[in-house]
């Protein structure tokens, strides 16, 4: 069931909305000139109704005679949260993708951006503007954070009310378009970020039409959304029938869903295999593949394991235990969730297995954690060294280039490229952006903005964190969050940038990179030398790869696989403004000592395995 407003011809618009308990439901416009237009039932206790409707026109719903609220799935909200919808004619706008047929899982390279900071306008069009930009530094998607309408004009997104309408101050719907037909006509995939755990707590009425929450579970944002109790068919069909909205009627690629362990469902068919299950008839019929991508905290294979397999049939997770290892091993942090990370053996296993817990004791969560995802296939894994949430969800927003080394930032980037998953960035690493990634929001209500404030300080606190922080209610902490593209070219930037480049390229073209096959690898993690050895191979060819995390130079004598290895990236070099290498042009299995400078790494190709 289709719901939301939809032009079907010669002016006429198909109004269809959810509202179950209600007695009577009828449309008021309100502009160009005000009247009220009574509804029908239809099954399931949805009403619609076709009229006559201008582009342009202004309308609510208005529930048993007096309650009049907007759409909860209006594809655009002109005045904001609290205002009135506006129905949308999507076929006007002339797409030149027709020969764009999506990219293969295991050859993106994912680049996430949020809008509002990623350029000085903040909006959907800068970002086509930059487009160039990215296509010469390698990546081949971008992920943008999400951008359903939100209440103000700044906030990451996660508060939007609105799935359906795009955020008015970005660009709204054609804008959103037009980078989407950009991106393809570049050959880079356009990913969204979606959010189907919750509501924004600002301008959502969907409380007023239907039971779309449910008090028997709590997700981090209050009652959960209502995903298999009475009258959870009509909340499940709104977020389907919203992921396909984003992929046909906007050409999107693939989806990432935020938090989807938030997502609570007991019924023997879950949401997100349903979802899953949905996306595969789209593809089907549209001859090319859409991805879905999940965020997680669990650790739980089934959300990549087919249907067959007692799994949900999802494309790839992004695996944070990754990042949290490369992180720790980095910076030494042991406060919050990093507590249960930081040994060598554990970045061993996060490259050879993916999950670090398979049903470990983890130390944090004070229980068993996680599954044995050794059989997984490398593309079902999503791996970041930064991403918005580990640097925005910080006190002081601060990146992982404020927090080591720049040698540090080279060997944390080789760390990314080297692993057999799907790599992604977050806007500005590339060039070793040094401003901060803050939290900010632009809500109206003051009693939320305190609410959000000591929300905020709460979660700090579990980090042990004391410093002051920036307002998220400021000004200051979106301006400070914008990229300060002026430095992307200067110095050790474009210096960070060049290596950036370079990995991507060698990602690219080596075979043995570029298949991601976790079987044909080695991990070994050294705890005293601070040193991890990856060794990759494939029928082309092998690569052997060693990263010294310590912050001094290390002699010792490794294994070195068989064959014969020739040099071909060495972070420890003057061009990559290295101290100078001291390792050898070749190697081989005979030989003995070697010297890794400090916070370095050297990568090696050999023609044979």
């Amino acid at each position: 069931m289709k719901v939301g407003a939809w032009y079907v011809g010669g002016d006429r618009c198909q109004f269809t909305v959810w509202a179950p308990s209600a007695k009577e439901v009828s449309l008021k416009i309100v502009a160009p000139s005000e009247r009220v237009l009574p509804m029908q039932p239809i099954e399931f206790g949805y009403w619609q109704l076709t009229e006559q409707i201008a582009p342009g026109t202004n309308y609510l719903y208005q529930l048993d005679g007096d309650l009049e609220r907007p759409d909860p799935a209006s594809h655009s909200q002109p005045q904001g949260v609290h205002g009135a919808s506006e129905p949308i004619e999507h076929d006007t706008f002339a797409w030149s993708d027709r020969e764009w047929s999506n990219l293969p899982l295991a050859e993106l390279i994912i680049y996430e951006l949020h809008t509002g900071t990623f350029t000085p306008e903040g909006t959907f069009d800068a970002i086509v503007s930059r487009l160039p930009y990215l296509k010469n530094l390698g990546v081949n998607a971008i992920e943008v954070m999400p951008i359903s309408q939100f209440p103000g004009d700044r906030n990451w997104g996660y508060d939007g009310v609105y799935p359906f309408a795009v955020q008015d101050s970005y660009g709204g719907v054609d804008g959103l378009k037009r980078l989407v037909d950009a991106c393809h006509q570049q050959g880079i995939a356009a990913f969204l970020d979606v959010v189907y755990n919750h509501f924004g707590p600002e301008g959502c009425y969907v409380d007023d039409y239907a039971p779309y929450y449910i008090d028997k579970f709590q997700c981090l944002w209050g009652n959960a959304l209502n995903f298999d109790g009475a009258g959870s068919y009509g909340v499940r069909n709104y977020f389907i029938q919203n992921a396909l909205y984003w992929l046909e009627t906007f050409h999107i690629d693939g989806l990432r869903i935020d938090a989807s362990d938030n997502i609570f469902d007991l019924n023997a068919k879950h949401f997100l295999q349903e979802l899953a299950e949905a996306t595969a008839e789209l593809s089907d019929r549209a001859g090319r593949s859409f991805y879905l991508i999940a965020e997680n905290d669990l650790s739980d294979v089934r959300l990549t394991r087919t249907a067959e397999q007692g799994g949900y049939g999802l494309d790839a997770q992004w695996n944070d235990a990754f990042h949290h290892c490369v992180h720790t091993v980095l910076t030494g942090e042991q406060s919050g969730y990093y507590k249960d990370y930081g040994t060598f053996e554990q970045l061993a296993k996060a490259y050879k297995q993916g999950f670090v817990y398979s049903w470990d004791y983890s130390p944090d969560r004070q229980r068993w954690h996680g599954s044995d995802s050794s059989d997984l296939p490398g593309q079902n894994m999503v791996v970041c060294i930064q991403n918005h949430d580990q640097v925005g969800n910080r006190i002081l927003g601060d990146r992982l280039s404020q927090l080591v080394s720049f040698d540090a930032l080279k060997v944390a980037a080789a760390a990314l490229f080297m692993a057999p998953n799907i790599p992604l960035l977050f806007m500005g690493e590339e060039y070793a952006e040094a401003a901060p990634f803050l939290y900010f929001v632009s809500h109206t209500d003051p009693e939320l903005i305190a609410a959000v404030r000591a929300g905020r300080k709460k979660e700090f606190a579990h980090f042990h964190q004391e410093q002051d922080y920036i307002d998220p209610e400021s000004m200051e902490a979106f301006d400070r969050s914008k990229l300060q593209w002026e430095i992307s070219q200067q110095g050790k930037h474009q210096v960070m940038f060049s290596l950036y480049q370079h990995l991507i390229q060698l990602r690219r073209t080596i075979p043995a990179l570029r298949q991601l096959n976790k079987q044909n690898l080695d991990a070994i993690g050294l705890p005293e030398e601070r040193v991890l050895l990856l060794h990759r191979w494939c029928d082309e060819g092998a690569i052997f790869c060693l990263l010294n995390f310590d912050r001094d130079d290390i002699s010792f004598a490794p294994t070195i696989p068989a064959g014969n290895w020739q040099k071909i990236l060495d972070s420890a070099e003057e061009k990559w403004l290295g101290a100078g290498s001291l390792m050898p042009e070749a190697l081989n299995s005979s030989d003995r000592a070697i010297t890794l400078r400090a916070s370095s790494f050297a990568l090696y190709q050999s023609t044979s395995t």
